[in-house]
């Protein structure tokens, strides 16, 4: 599995330990940026980690920010993305069972490293589970094109 990994200078510190802990794990995985905590626009990093998940070069996608807002709003400007926030291991799990989430987003200054771990866990461990929430997608991607 590929995943495309990015932050913003607030999600730096936690990027690093995400992306070293999916490495670990034995995922492949790009850094996308940024590349230290000096000052950055995040709308830049979930423009590159989205198109590349929409593009098809990726599986899936992991983004963070200071809180996580700013960037998974700005990921999902791109068509056929859902990029999720999470909180915890729960969201985490749901987002992609019942959203299909496919870029999942944190926070760099609200997420402890052990919860960020429990996310990721939960996320690429689940499936979706399609059925009604397969209708519910499908009304999605009828938005992207209205």
């Amino acid at each position: 599995m590929k995943i495309a990994i990015g932050s913003d200078h607030g999600g730096f510190k936690l990027k690093e330990v995400i992306k070293n802990y999916l490495i670990d794990k034995g995922y492949q995985v790009d850094d996308l940026g940024c590349y230290s905590e000096e000052s950055v626009d995040y709308p830049d990093f979930a423009e590159k980690v989205a198109k590349a998940v929409a593009g098809g070069d990726f599986n899936l996608g992991v983004l963070m920010c200071g809180t996580g807002i700013g960037i998974s709003i700005a990921a999902n400007k791109v068509k056929g993305i859902r990029a999720a926030l999470c909180h915890d291991g729960l969201t985490a799990r749901l987002a992609k069972q019942h959203n299909n989430a496919n870029i999942i987003c944190m926070g760099g200054r609200t997420t402890g490293v052990e919860t960020a771990k429990d996310i990721i866990d939960n996320f690429l461990s689940s499936e979706f589970e399609g059925g009604r929430h397969l209708r519910r997608i499908n009304k999605i991607k009828d938005m992207e094109n209205s």
